[in-house]
C-alpha cells in the first residue's frame, strides 16, 4: 500500500509557474514509477508525465512537453512537477498516481497505476 499526498496548487496567471510536490508514504516509493495525471471540470482525466523508478527515463503529454517537468527525489519520498509558461487551459485538479507495472502501453493511461493522490487544484487565470 501506499499514499499519496500532494502539495502546491494554487491561483496563478497566464504565463507563470507553479511547482507541484507528491509526497509517498508506505511501501517502498523507489521501486514505483510515478505518474501525474489531470482533471478538468467536465473531462476525462489524462495523462500528464510519467518517470521511471530511479528517474532515468521521462514521458510527457505533447500538450506539457516543453513546459512541465517531472523529477523525483527517492530519498524524500517525493515527485515533482515544475510547470512552466501555464495557460487557462492547464487549469484542472491535478493528481500523482503509483504504478507498480512497466507495460509500455500502460505508461499513459490511468489503469496503469495502483495507487492515487486525493489531487491539487491549479487555476490559471488570463
Amino acid at each position: 500500500q501506499v499514499q499519496l499526498v500532494e502539495s502546491g496548487g494554487g491561483l496563478v496567471q497566464a504565463g507563470g509557474s507553479l511547482s507541484l510536490s507528491c509526497a509517498a508514504s508506505g511501501r517502498a516509493f523507489s521501486t514505483y514509477a510515478m505518474g501525474w495525471f489531470r482533471q478538468a471540470p467536465g473531462k476525462e482525466r489524462e495523462f500528464v508525465a510519467r518517470i521511471s523508478v530511479i528517474g532515468q527515463t521521462t514521458y510527457y503529454a505533447d500538450s506539457v512537453k516543453g513546459r512541465f517537468t517531472i523529477s523525483r527525489d527517492n530519498a524524500k519520498n517525493t515527485v515533482y512537477l515544475q510547470m512552466n509558461k501555464l495557460t487557462p487551459e492547464d487549469t484542472a485538479v491535478y493528481y500523482c498516481a503509483a504504478a507498480s507495472r512497466r507495460v509500455p502501453s500502460m505508461i499513459r493511461i490511468k489503469a496503469g497505476y495502483d495507487y492515487w493522490g486525493q489531487g491539487t487544484q491549479v487555476t490559471v487565470s488570463s
